[in-house]
């Protein structure tokens, strides 16, 4: 008998050697030594192994507490979010695809909850929640895989050098950072960014609420 398990820890482990994209039913068989008809007894198709999988990776997370401000509940789910899927930024790209997020578990979509409840006890609309959050989704699935694909650069050669000069004739303010444009680049800035983008989201989508300065 095949496990559960046995099935989601190699699945994990050909997904971290050859990437989720090459991951087939076939191939998973013959990882664990069995027949492709004997994994349809636990999986439906390659997309019912994805989600199990994902599941199973959220459900192992130390989940917080989250805060009872709803702006710092917003700010505290999506950084839960992002810390989860920067461990493993494959699943980032999985859940890029179209109604992904909706396949799964009520369990697992805790994070998405607290992003959505927040900004709805904020003031906002149902459509103005919706709106935080996929903004929230693209700002952090964004930075995630931008900077996996920067570590790991394709076909294992060199990345680019980044230029020292530009033509200050014609990008003046580029010319002027550019010494320090790589060093600047690749500073973890996503907390302090989504800080700003929440407080601008949340203003925007309940106008009348007071912010944490105070202000309207």
């Amino acid at each position: 008998m095949t496990s559960r398990a046995e099935i989601l820890t190699a699945t994990r482990r050909l997904i971290d050697r050859d990437g989720w994209e090459k991951l087939t039913i076939r191939r998973l068989a013959a990882e664990l030594g069995i027949g492709p008809t004997t994994l349809y007894h636990h999986i439906r198709d390659k997309e019912d192994l994805l989600v199990q999988l994902l599941e199973h990776h959220i459900s192992q997370l130390e989940r917080p507490e989250l805060p009872a401000d709803p702006r710092d509940r917003v700010i505290a789910s999506a950084t839960a979010l992002h810390d989860a899927l920067a461990a493993w930024p494959w699943a980032a790209e999985v859940l890029t695809t179209d109604g992904f997020v909706g396949l799964l578990d009520e369990s697992a979509l805790w994070m998405v909850e607290g992003i959505v409840s927040g900004a709805d006890e904020h003031g906002c609309t149902q459509e103005q929640s919706v709106h935080v959050f996929r903004s929230i989704w693209y700002y952090t699935v964004g930075e995630i895989l931008v900077r996996a694909h920067s570590v790991q650069w394709p076909s294992g050669g060199e990345p680019p050098v980044f230029r020292e000069t530009f033509d200050a004739e014609k990008v003046p303010h580029l010319a002027a950072v550019s010494g320090r444009w790589h060093e600047l680049a690749l500073r973890d800035t996503y907390r302090d960014g989504l800080r700003t983008f929440v407080d601008g989201l949340l203003a925007a989508g309940a106008p009348g609420a007071r912010g944490p300065g105070g202000g309207a």
